[in-house]
């Protein structure tokens, strides 16, 4: 298998996990509070970064972090707003909406995003394409959500 395959698998198997992460934390926000479990979450998480970082020898590389401009640093809150929502919804949407409507929030801001062409990406038109298919992601989300 060619590197763009083995990518492609690590990526879905991650994204398989994120299908298990909020009805991990919601269980654990049962137990002990919602903000406290997205916290929970986010130490665990730092933790694993941390021994990551020392293995690949990288960890000196994190004080370089606030030399480059502050949009870049932003992305752990928005990766904190993430689970804390995703916890507290979990529990009317289950699982699967939460997976579709996550997913379904990535295309169109990524879509969004390509097109404005910021954050260093090139510009990519809005396509009809683009449109259907993010028009089926709503649909599949309203399908996946009803009662």
């Amino acid at each position: 298998m060619d590197k763009t395959g083995v990518a492609a698998l690590a990526v879905v198997a991650a994204g398989g996990l994120v299908g298990l992460q909020a009805p991990i934390n919601a269980g654990l926000g049962r137990a002990i509070g919602s903000v406290p479990a997205a916290a929970i979450n986010f130490i665990v998480g730092l933790f694993a970064l941390l021994v990551i970082l020392g293995i690949l020898g990288q960890l000196g590389n994190v004080g370089d972090a606030p030399r480059e401009p502050w949009y870049y640093l932003v992305g752990g809150l928005m990766g904190a707003l993430y689970v804390f929502t995703a916890l507290v919804a979990v529990e009317t949407l289950g699982a699967g909406g939460i997976t579709a409507a996550t997913v379904a929030g990535q295309l169109t801001a990524s879509v969004l995003i390509d097109r404005a062409g910021i954050l260093g990406l090139t510009e990519r038109p809005i396509t009809w394409d683009r449109l259907v298919g993010i028009a089926l992601l709503v649909a599949g989300v309203y399908l996946v959500v009803r009662e």
